[in-house]
C-alpha cells in the first residue's frame, strides 16, 4: 500500500480563489477586509510567516498592515498598539505573531485583542465558544485540517480520532472540532503512556508535537488518514514533519506531505477568518 497524498497547496488555492470572489463582492458594498499583523523582534521564521501572510492578503484583495516592532518594546506600549487596532474600523482581524520575546506575556497580549477581531481564534472568549460548539473563529490550523478531511470525503462520524500534541493552538482546538464532527477523540500529550497503542487505534491521526519523525509507520493503523501538522528543519536543512513520511506512507491510506500539506491551509483559513470578520462588520445592526 502507498498512501494517496492530500494536497494542501491545491486545496488552499481553491479556498483563496473563493475568498477573492467574496472580497470583490464585499468591496462593492464599500468594505475592504483588513488584517493587521504585529511582528515583534527579529525571529527569522516569524518574518517568513508574516511575509507569506501579507502576500496572500494582497493576492486575494485584502488590505494588510504589518506593524514591525523592536524586540525590546515595553509590554504596555505593545498593548497600547493592540488597543489602537481594536478601535480601527479599517482593521477586521488582528494577529500577533508568536512567539513573542520572553519579557512579554503572550497570554496577556492575546487577551487584549478584541474577541471579534481575534482571527487566530486564541482569545479565551473564542476558545470558550469553540468548546461549547458555537465558534466565532476556529483556529486557523485545525480549521484547515477539517477542510482537508472534508475535501477527502473523510467522515468523522463515529470514527476513532487521535490527536498527538495538546497545545492551545493546535491540539486542543483540533480535538474540539473533531468531537463536534462526531468522532471519538483521544488527545495525547507528553505524559501519555504507550503512545503507539493509542495511535494504532486511529482511523484519523493528527500529529502536532514539533518533534521531527516522532510517529513512525509501525505506529499507524493500516489505511488510516494521517495529518502531519509539524514543520521542522532537519540537520541537512530539509523541511520535515512530525511523522516519518517514508515509513508512514507505506501503511496509511492517505497522508499530508511536508511541505505542501497543512502549512498552506493555515494561511488560507486566516484569510477566511478575516473575510468573515469583515462580512459580520458589514451586516447592518437590527433594532429590536
Amino acid at each position: 500500500m502507498t498512501a494517496r497524498l492530500i494536497d494542501g497547496k491545491a486545496l488552499s488555492d481553491q479556498i483563496k480563489a473563493d475568498v477573492a470572489e467574496r472580497v470583490r463582492a464585499l468591496k462593492q458594498r464599500g468594505v475592504t477586509p483588513g488584517l493587521a499583523v504585529v511582528l515583534v523582534g527579529d525571529d527569522p521564521a516569524s518574518h517568513v510567516y508574516v511575509r507569506n501572510k501579507a502576500a496572500a492578503c494582497e493576492k486575494a484583495g485584502l488590505y494588510s498592515q504589518v506593524i514591525r516592532l523592536p524586540a525590546d518594546i515595553p509590554e504596555d506600549q505593545l498593548l497600547d498598539i493592540v488597543r489602537g487596532l481594536n478601535g480601527d474600523p479599517d482593521i477586521h482581524g488582528i494577529l500577533v505573531q508568536l512567539p513573542l520575546p520572553a519579557h512579554l506575556n503572550a497570554g496577556k497580549v492575546i487577551e487584549t485583542i478584541a474577541a471579534e477581531k481575534d482571527v487566530d481564534g486564541f482569545h479565551v472568549s473564542n476558545a470558550g465558544l469553540l468548546m461549547t460548539g458555537r465558534p466565532l473563529f476556529r483556529p486557523c490550523t485545525p480549521y484547515g485540517v477539517m477542510k482537508m478531511l472534508e475535501s477527502e470525503n473523510v467522515s468523522l462520524w463515529g470514527a476513532e480520532a487521535v490527536v498527538v500534541g495538546a497545545s492551545n493552538i493546535v491540539g486542543k482546538p483540533m480535538a474540539m472540532l473533531m468531537l463536534a464532527a462526531g468522532a471519538t477523540v483521544t488527545l495525547c500529550n507528553s505524559k501519555t503512556r504507550d503512545l503507539a497503542a493509542q495511535t494504532r487505534r486511529a482511523d484519523v491521526l493528527v500529529v502536532a508535537t514539533g518533534k521531527p519523525g516522532m510517529v513512525t509507520g509501525d505506529m499507524i493503523k493500516p489505511g488510516a488518514v494521517v495529518i502531519d501538522v509539524g514543520i521542522n528543519r532537519s540537520a541537512s536543512g530539509k523541511l520535515v514533519g512530525d511523522v516519518d513520511f517514508e515509513s508512514a506512507r507505506k501503511v496509511a491510506g492517505a497522508i499530508t506531505p511536508v511541505p505542501g500539506g497543512v502549512g498552506p491551509m493555515t494561511i488560507a483559513m486566516l484569510l477566511v477568518n478575516t473575510l468573515e470578520a469583515a462580512e459580520r462588520s458589514a451586516v447592518p445592526a437590527t433594532i429590536d
